[in-house]
């Protein structure tokens, strides 16, 4: 069995496109898209290595994984992979970073590289939800540990990663009070 997909990933419509039944999100990226910036970690949804951003009609967004929602989860939605991030010229070429890739090279916050798709996406969220709501300056490190405490670094980068949010945040006009 089969079933017709079709979405937008990183502002590109896709489909609709016949996948067959059971596929993941993650198969589904890598396998029929060829995105592979989006890292397989546990499988389980507990490392959060594959998450990616749904948004919204309202503009509004959710972290999503992309290992336990099969594809059919996404289908009609709007979808930001971590190749999406970065700007990009008419042939491709990337031109510029996102400011929370940009910040995770200036703090280093990786060593393997393989969890940080899912903190450049939840990252990313996180500086979107606080666009819209600001925090308080003291509530930063809280914010920024609640919003990443579930992603799981095996090289055990998580100070960097909080180092590098956090400063965003606080260097960011608009997302503290």
């Amino acid at each position: 069995m089969s079933q017709s997909i079709k979405l937008t990933i990183n502002n590109q419509a896709v489909g609709p496109i016949e996948v067959a039944d059971g596929v993941m999100m993650i198969e589904f990226l890598h396998e029929y898209l060829n995105l592979t910036g989006t890292k397989f970690g546990c499988g389980a949804g507990v490392c959060h290595a594959c998450t990616v951003i749904v948004d919204d009609e309202q503009g509004m967004s959710e972290v999503v994984r992309t290992c336990i929602n099969g594809v059919e989860r996404f289908n009609g939605k709007r979808v930001r992979t971590v190749e999406g991030h970065a700007r990009q010229n008419s042939l491709g070429e990337i031109t510029a970073l996102s400011p929370v890739q940009e910040a995770f090279l200036e703090h280093f916050s990786f060593q393997c590289g393989w969890c940080t798709s899912g903190f450049v996406n939840e990252s990313t969220a996180l500086l979107e939800r606080l666009e819209r709501q600001p925090i308080a300056k003291d509530q930063v490190e809280k914010v920024v540990e609640d919003a990443l405490s579930e992603h799981v670094c095996r090289c055990t980068g998580y100070v960097k990663y909080y180092a590098a949010v956090k400063d965003l945040i606080l260097n960011t006009k608009g997302l503290t009070l």
